[in-house]
């Protein structure tokens, strides 16, 4: 009797356990797809061909986000450029090289550390670091790096864990076969673990595309149409800076739902190039 009683209550508790974790797995969906779906349906009609591609008019009142796309990939590119070799760098150091496991250990809980630190504050001493002190001023350049800083705890990390994932055997079989250290980690180590890294990066290409409280500081405001060079040297306004300006500055939140809609549509494409990058990756390992 007491063992069926608490079959019972076991059977119950599952059953209600299932349904909780059901209801909130629904909620979440729901909640996610109704931000998107709200997102594209206010901010879509309002995207046009001379949004796309003009640059702002002061004169005739015409509002182009041109200047703020270029911006974007001006930064994307400089921050890219500096987090990833730095990044995996550090990481196959601290994996494969290095020999202090408690200096190790702290480098760690220092990087989880700066992974939870506001953005803002990044911004704050961006801004007072390299805006101020190392005399960039306000200017793209100074907001790339002080994006660098912010990302590079998520890529060395992530990276250390798919290094993690290579098995022992891989390393020690091509030392067994007369490698030395550095082409085992080239030929045998990055190679087995370039889908997780891959996706790491693409992943923190996102954080940099959705970051505004940092660059506010650091990159500036203005909308100018410059080159590549030219650009990094001189202040400008990414695209999630030009949605807060036209939506808190000048009230116009047609153009902060077209800039916000375009966001999330780049977004939604990291997210699957990731996705397909890792499954890339995985196919040409075998797995």
């Amino acid at each position: 009797m007491r063992k069926n009683t608490f079959s019972f209550q076991r059977k119950t508790y599952i059953a209600v356990m299932r349904i909780l974790m059901g209801l909130s797995a629904g909620i979440t969906c729901a909640l996610v797809l109704f931000l998107i779906g709200y997102v594209l349906y206010k901010g879509l009609p309002e995207v046009s061909w001379e949004l796309l591609t003009t640059k702002p008019s002061y004169l005739s009142d015409r509002i182009g986000i041109l200047p703020d796309i270029l911006n974007t990939l001006y930064i994307v590119a400089a921050a890219l450029a500096l987090v990833i070799p730095l990044g995996v760098g550090a990481a196959v150091y601290l994996t494969e090289y290095a020999k202090n496991r408690k200096l190790v250990s702290v480098i760690e809980y220092a990087a989880e550390t700066l992974s939870g630190i506001p953005s803002i504050i990044y911004g704050l001493v961006g801004m007072l670091f390299f805006c101020r002190f190392l005399g960039m001023r306000t200017s793209l350049l100074a907001g790339a790096f002080t994006l660098v800083i912010m990302n590079l705890p998520t890529v060395m990390r992530t990276t250390q864990e798919s290094l993690k994932t290579v098995p022992a055997s891989y390393r020690e079989g091509a030392f067994g076969l007369g490698a030395g250290k550095w082409r085992v980690i080239h030929t045998v180590v990055l190679p087995g673990c370039i889908d997780g890294i891959t996706t790491g990066c693409i992943l923190s290409v996102g954080r940099i595309l959705g970051e505004s409280a940092a660059l506010l500081f650091t990159a500036g405001f203005a909308h100018a149409l410059n080159g590549f060079f030219e650009g990094l040297g001189s202040a400008g306004a990414t695209l999630t800076v030009a949605l807060y300006v036209y939506v808190k500055e000048y009230g116009e939140f047609e153009v902060g739902f077209a800039i916000a809609a375009i966001l999330m549509i780049l977004t939604m494409l990291l997210n699957l190039t990731a996705a397909l990058a890792g499954k890339y990756f995985q196919k040409r390992r075998g797995v």
